[in-house]
């Protein structure tokens, strides 16, 4: 819980991994280059307190994670977002086991969620299967632009990608958390785009498609996506440290947000060891869109609690404590919004 000027707030880190980009598991340059694009985004655009060491920054463990997380971190509850990148890293990106152990050590900071990728055809589907039987999974984590052999991205829109989702209503796999965001090199612009997140919310009105890093650098093509797509969320994961090197453009990006999709569809998110929870906890809880930039509401106190925390936690049935809670339960309901809102949007 983080309290300030007499607020308490219930903080849900919607994206967080760990991962192990070590040179041992590097199976090609390609890995190298993955994990110094993440490292180039931490360093320009941390404060300069924040910025790791390289080294500290292609392994951090366990131990690491729930200190920076929990203790130093403020947060509540965690969801991980594993990427699995098997092309470049011979053990994998995302550590499974090791945040799968974290994750039944500590039920109650931890949701795992897990990854597939439909390439893998009927080997995958039964994977999946046995995934979620072991996991207990309530949400995935799709990467569209991952490397699979010749391939070098998909798209949800794909056949064999709608079987994968179809098997996921059927184990109950409600959130599918997707990577459209900034581009990661050596992976394929591209590859991110939106537009195929259309497609698959209005086939599967049944399922939440959680966009991390909501879109960006597309984030009009998203809002314009999401305000007709009622099971479409935003993650906030790099989007965030904005607001310490962009403020104005950070305000433009939840201001925008909060326009389009409503209060109720976006997600605090570290995207840790990208960054660390704390200080974008703190900046958020502090920041307040510009007063010239008029054409953006102010965001209240409400707005923050459900951004930081209530949000995720209406998705994935975490329990908040009563004196955290919001006093009207149906301000963190998701699907649909009422009718005429979506109209209103569109004024």
């Amino acid at each position: 819980m983080y309290s300030k000027d007499g607020e308490d707030y219930f903080v849900v880190d919607a994206h967080i991994a760990l991962w192990d980009a070590r040179p041992e598991n590097q199976l090609n340059v390609h890995g190298k280059q993955f994990i110094d694009c993440f490292y180039d985004y931490h360093r320009n655009l941390s404060p300069e307190s924040e910025v790791w060491p390289y080294e500290e920054y292609l392994y951090q463990g366990g131990e690491r994670l729930m200190r920076d997380v929990f203790v130093d971190g403020i947060v509540d509850h965690a969801i991980f977002q594993p990427a699995a990148l098997g092309e470049f890293y011979a053990r994998g990106f995302g550590q499974t086991e090791e945040a799968w152990a974290l994750t039944q050590a500590h039920p109650d900071k931890l949701t795992y969620n897990h990854n597939f990728d439909p390439r893998n055809g009927e080997a995958g589907l039964d994977q999946l299967r046995a995934d979620a039987e072991r996991f207990g999974l309530k949400g995935v984590k799709l990467y569209t632009a991952e490397w699979h052999g010749d391939s070098r991205g998909y798209k949800l829109s794909d056949p064999w990608t709608y079987r994968y989702l179809e098997v996921c209503r059927e184990l109950g796999i409600k959130n599918v958390h997707v990577h459209k965001g900034p581009t990661i090199r050596p992976l394929d612009r591209d590859a991110f785009d939106v537009a195929d997140v259309d497609h698959a919310a209005t086939d599967f009105t049944d399922l939440n498609f959680v966009v991390e890093h909501c879109g960006l650098p597309r984030l009009e093509d998203f809002c314009w996506i999401a305000t007709q797509e009622p099971n479409v969320h935003a993650g906030l994961a790099v989007a965030m440290p904005f607001i310490h090197t962009r403020p104005r453009y950070f305000a433009q990006i939840i201001g925008e947000l909060v326009y389009w999709l409503g209060e109720d569809r976006i997600q605090f998110s570290s995207d840790y060891a990208l960054w660390t929870p704390k200080w974008l906890v703190e900046r958020f809880v502090d920041f307040q869109i510009p007063e010239d930039m008029t054409e953006y509401a102010p965001l209240t106190t409400a707005v923050k609690k459900k951004v930081l925390g209530l949000n995720a936690a209406k998705l994935y049935d975490i329990p908040v404590p009563a004196q955290l809670q919001l006093p009207d339960a149906d301000e963190t309901a998701t699907g649909p919004r009422e009718p005429g809102s979506a109209d209103l949007a569109m004024a």
